[in-house]
């Protein structure tokens, strides 16, 4: 039997934040740091701020590594840095699909009923629910997950800055365009809706698989889902394709809130929005 080809990503995600006059002081969670999973390992990963001041981590609820800290002097921006070296592997092929009585007895009484129910993010309506039904009528969980995507992107064309960060899910759906965020929120709603456990991924994907060796290539976050048949299979809507060697998981969670890669409260004059930067390397 082959090794599977493994990959070696160095990945550096920068947030500049400028206020309008300067802060008197602000709070901060930041979730940067990649996961260490099956098939995905963190061989290092920090991140660092300016103004320099102490950072501490800790794992959330939803099993995200979580870097939080307080800057208590007045500050006329803030940059965050998180740089990581991350190996990945290809997934596996998924074990044969449970049937859908099997999915919802093994939900049922588990925490498998946090990733079943819609959240704010992830609401839809009925109408939207029954016609996903209509659409994957005979098919198994795996074949739901790709029938729901697909009719998920016919509708929502990918088109950076036609949503915002707080755009709902059966908005974008109305709107027919959207990011990676929203095809992802839809998915997990539909799919919610038709029975089958679903949880939003935050993270990165490296834009050119084939990039040569130690090219820097810009990019940015991305979303993704991953549902439970019998096991959590990752699945990108976005892209049409099963999540890969490409894909680097930061956090999990019931929708992009449990998942913001920065957060935080600052007292001063408000400013315009965050400059963020990505940066990715392939580096073996």
């Amino acid at each position: 039997m082959s090794t599977p080809v493994t990959r070696r990503l160095r990945i550096r995600h920068t947030t500049r934040v400028s206020y309008a006059q300067a802060a008197v002081s602000s709070h901060n969670e930041v979730r940067m740091t990649p996961l260490t999973l099956p098939g995905q390992t963190t061989l290092d990963a920090r991140v660092t701020v300016n103004p320099t001041t102490p950072t501490w981590s800790y794992w959330d609820y939803w099993g995200t590594q979580v870097t939080g800290f307080d800057l208590i002097e007045p500050h006329e921006d803030l940059t965050i840095t998180a740089s990581s070296l991350v190996e990945t592997a290809p997934p596996g092929p998924p074990a044969p699909a449970p049937t859908w009585a099997e999915v919802a007895r093994t939900t049922a009484n588990s925490r498998l009923l946090e990733y079943s129910s819609p959240t704010g993010r992830t609401t839809v309506t009925r109408e939207l629910v029954e016609r996903a039904r209509s659409a994957s009528t005979g098919l198994d969980p795996h074949e739901t997950a790709v029938a729901v995507s697909a009719m998920v992107t016919d509708q929502v064309s990918y088109l950076p800055g036609a949503t915002g960060v707080n755009t709902g899910a059966m908005e974008a759906w109305e709107q027919g365009a959207g990011v990676c965020q929203d095809i992802t929120h839809l998915t997990a709603a539909l799919l919610r809706g038709l029975g089958l456990p679903t949880r939003y991924v935050s993270g990165y994907l490296h834009p050119e698989r084939d990039a040569e060796l130690h090219r820097p290539v810009a990019g940015q976050s991305h979303a993704w889902i991953e549902y439970w048949a019998g096991d959590w299979i990752g699945y990108d809507p976005t892209n049409s394709t099963r999540a890969d060697e490409s894909h680097v998981v930061v956090g999990r969670g019931r929708d992009y809130d449990d998942v913001t890669p920065h957060k935080g409260i600052y007292r001063g004059v408000a400013g315009g929005p965050p400059e963020v930067t990505v940066e990715f390397a392939r580096v073996a």
